[in-house]
């Protein structure tokens, strides 16, 4: 059986945190399942369709050593959801800043003009 590894809240760190969501990738994921407000697969949330499986298992398990989401199987499932009260009771305001930020900073670029 599939054990996940999930820091405690009080183990939850900026760094880790902050590295976890420098990938863009990492970010939509994140975005996606806040947005979602449940569970979601790991194929639910995935930011590419066609993004190979072992590169999204791979960004679960750095989401999910960050202390952002909590994995659990469920039948031959993945299930994911993000932890935002521990992730909010450790940094208020953290996730909502970043996630509205790159969201506006996604917009502009996709507004802004050819150079």
């Amino acid at each position: 059986m599939v054990r996940f590894v999930h820091p405690s809240r009080d183990d939850i760190t900026l760094e880790g945190v902050l590295m976890a969501l420098s990938d863009p990738m990492r970010l939509r994921i994140i975005r996606s399942m806040v947005n979602q407000q449940g569970c979601m697969s790991c194929t639910e949330a995935a930011p590419c369709p066609n993004m190979a499986k072992s590169t999204l298992s791979n960004h679960f398990r750095v989401l999910r050593e960050a202390g952002l989401i909590h994995t659990e199987k469920r039948g031959v499932e993945h299930r994911n959801i993000v932890r935002l009260d521990d992730v909010e009771a450790r940094f208020p305001g953290l996730l909502k800043t970043i996630l509205a930020f790159s969201d506006t900073e996604d917009k502009e670029r996709w507004r802004a003009p050819p150079p």
